[in-house]
């Protein structure tokens, strides 16, 4: 089984369409909505993590681009900015997924955007500023 995470950005004529379910019932995928921002009359964002076999995820993604939804990997929506980074550990407790870490041997935060599920928990308690959420 694979799985990706994607944002998916919807126009506005798709917002009142069961996208997702044709996702699941049409492609066999399994839909995890991990974030969603939805504006009446504006756009929809959803960010979600496809799990299915490969070739259903591909079918899946194909199926939504030819609706018109806009789709980019999660990595493009979250930034952590090394150099603002000051490696004071306050978001390593406060993050679900581990995404953000202390490697012992440098003794240095350091961040994995495969695990980042865009929670925003991070966000607040980064003095620095380090962490960015283009949502």
């Amino acid at each position: 089984m694979t799985k990706k995470r994607l944002v998916l950005t919807f126009p506005p004529k798709l917002l009142d369409e069961p996208v997702t379910y044709h996702l699941i019932k049409d492609y066999d995928l399994m839909v995890n909505i991990l974030r969603a921002n939805v504006t009446p009359d504006e756009e929809g964002r959803l960010v979600i993590e496809l799990s299915g076999e490969r070739s259903a995820i591909d079918k899946g993604i194909k199926y939504l681009s030819g609706l018109g939804v806009k789709i980019q990997p999660v990595a493009q929506d979250v930034k952590w900015h090394k150099e603002k980074c000051d490696h004071c550990t306050a978001c390593i407790p406060i993050c679900p997924t581990q995404a953000l870490f202390l490697d012992r041997k440098t003794m240095t935060v350091s961040f994995d955007n495969k695990k980042c599920i865009m929670c925003g928990l991070c966000i607040p308690v980064c003095p620095y500023k380090a962490i960015e959420i283009l949502f």
